[in-house]
């Protein structure tokens, strides 16, 4: 792997750090594509999801990020709505 990015996410609860942690963890299981691989870590103490992409080349690794990024939002949108309503 050519290029490498960890993210580091804090979050307000353990309920919402469980939550994004549960939903994205089948991606990490079986990618979508041979070009990444994303290793997530849920760090409960201190409320952290850190996300270590490794992939083949740089267009890989904003496809990779943007992707997670995205499902994470949506996934935080879902449960700020659920909390609402």
């Amino acid at each position: 792997m050519n290029a490498t990015a960890t993210i580091r996410l804090r979050f307000p609860t353990i309920h919402e750090l469980s939550a994004v942690f549960k939903a994205l963890e089948p991606e990490t299981r079986s990618p979508v594509t041979s070009r990444s691989k994303v290793t997530m870590i849920k760090e409960d103490e201190a409320l952290t999801l850190k996300l270590v992409f490794e992939t083949r080349d740089t267009s890989a690794l904003r496809a990779a990020v943007n992707s997670y990024l995205h499902w994470i939002r949506l996934t935080k949108e879902t449960l700020d709505s659920l909390a609402a309503g």
